[in-house]
């Protein structure tokens, strides 16, 4: 069975095309995120000025992910009444905007913006991954993919260790509102490529099923939720492991300060997962890949629970398979194929259902180490989800590998 392209007409694959293409990628997946984790560096002096607890100071971070959840309906149909190119723009302009509302002063406004920059921000968690399978050559697409997730991640680093010192100069405003550059730039690159009509007009996009096919239905569709199901177990492990890693650091006699550093090599290490595993699944399989990153991210749990003396290596193994995990997934979403409809509604359901669990783990985890004093059960419950990840992974990968 072929799979039909998600644009009938493919654009020309020109180099300074291509070049202009991944510098709106990568600055949009850069905003992906930069103005969510931009708060927890200085989530101290927010709660300070604006005379709220560390709890509501918090709501500034979990919002978003919420919204990654709820939301997900909300940008399918956004794309498929305006089309990729207006979405990708709506996404942008709607999050830049929702950072200047965020820093304007005030609570209300704080929660407000916050709000605004999670509904946009998931439009761009859907549309990307189309924008990728449409736009790029089909044996670049795997590599473009991991620079997108990589430049999450070098989003996500360049924010966290820059944001504590522009507070220092410009306050704390001025410090999460600066990231909203990200999306300028995308938006400026993304109007050069389409022209003010094409990226701004909507324009409903109906992709033809070849004569002979009967158009897919997302909904029914096995792959597709076996891959929410891996989404699902990929994104709990990385916000659970996130948000806990430095606390069982510091328990194993780490000061603050080194476990925070310590914690940051599993980020770090993310990139090179994300730019190996497009390597794997061009040249082994889809299914490799989810293998791959199955085996390396139990070095969390596992590692931690046998010799947490090496938490070095631990760390950088664990990064690796978080960066992978996440690269390997939004492949998926592409490679099942479809039109464009079909990948919006797709890309929708994943990541409505993953962000859905993932916006728990941390809580989760937490009640867990609470209740238990101790962190052996919170490990197992990250393995629990790595097994998750690797079984339903390799479960949606099948159809691929027939293919």
């Amino acid at each position: 069975m072929s799979v039909p392209p998600l644009n009938p007409s493919p654009p020309v694959f020109t180099p300074g095309r291509l070049v202009a293409l991944t510098v709106a990628v990568m600055f949009t997946a850069a905003l992906l995120r930069a103005p969510i984790l931009a708060v927890a560096p200085v989530a101290g002096v927010i709660g300070t000025d604006l005379g709220v607890s560390a709890a509501v100071v918090g709501l500034l971070t979990s919002i978003p992910v919420l919204a990654f959840a709820i939301c997900s309906p909300i940008a399918v149909w956004v794309i498929r009444r305006g089309g990729i190119d207006f979405a990708l723009s709506l996404c942008l302009a709607g999050a830049i905007l929702g950072c200047l509302i965020r820093s304007a002063g005030g609570l209300s406004a704080a929660l407000i913006g916050t709000a605004v920059i999670g509904l946009f921000l998931t439009i761009g968690n859907v549309v990307v991954p189309i924008i990728i399978a449409r736009e790029f050559p089909r044996e670049r697409a795997h590599f473009m993919t991991g620079v997108y997730t990589s430049a999450i991640n070098v989003g996500t680093m360049t924010v966290t260790f820059a944001t504590a010192p522009l507070a220092e100069q410009i306050g704390w405003q001025g410090a999460i509102v600066v990231w909203a550059g990200f999306g300028v730039v995308a938006l400026a690159v993304w109007i050069g490529l389409h022209g003010v009509r094409g990226a701004l007009l909507p324009r409903a996009s109906v992709t033809p099923v070849p004569s002979g096919e009967a158009a897919p239905h997302v909904m029914r569709s096995a792959s597709t939720w076996f891959l929410a199901a891996a989404f699902a177990g990929q994104a709990f492990s990385f916000y659970g492991v996130t948000a806990w890693l430095p606390s069982l650091l510091q328990d194993e006699g780490f000061a603050a300060a080194a476990a925070g550093g310590i914690a940051a090599i599993f980020q770090v290490a993310g990139v090179a997962g994300a730019l190996l595993i497009p390597i794997l699944t061009t040249r082994v399989s889809i299914l490799a890949g989810v293998i791959f990153v199955a085996v390396g991210w139990l070095a969390i749990p596992v590692g931690f629970a046998v010799d947490p003396s090496l938490w070095w290596l631990w760390c950088a193994v664990g990064g690796i398979a978080q960066g992978g995990g996440l690269t390997v997934v939004f492949i998926m979403i592409g490679a099942l194929g479809g039109g464009e409809r079909t990948v919006a509604g797709r890309s929708g359901i994943v990541q409505g259902v993953g962000y859905g669990l993932a916006a728990a783990g941390p809580i989760a985890l937490g009640g867990i180490h609470e209740a238990s004093g101790t962190w052996l059960p919170v490990l197992i419950v990250v393995g629990g989800a790595v097994v998750l990840f690797g079984v339903a992974g390799s479960l949606a990968a099948a159809p691929l590998r027939r293919r």
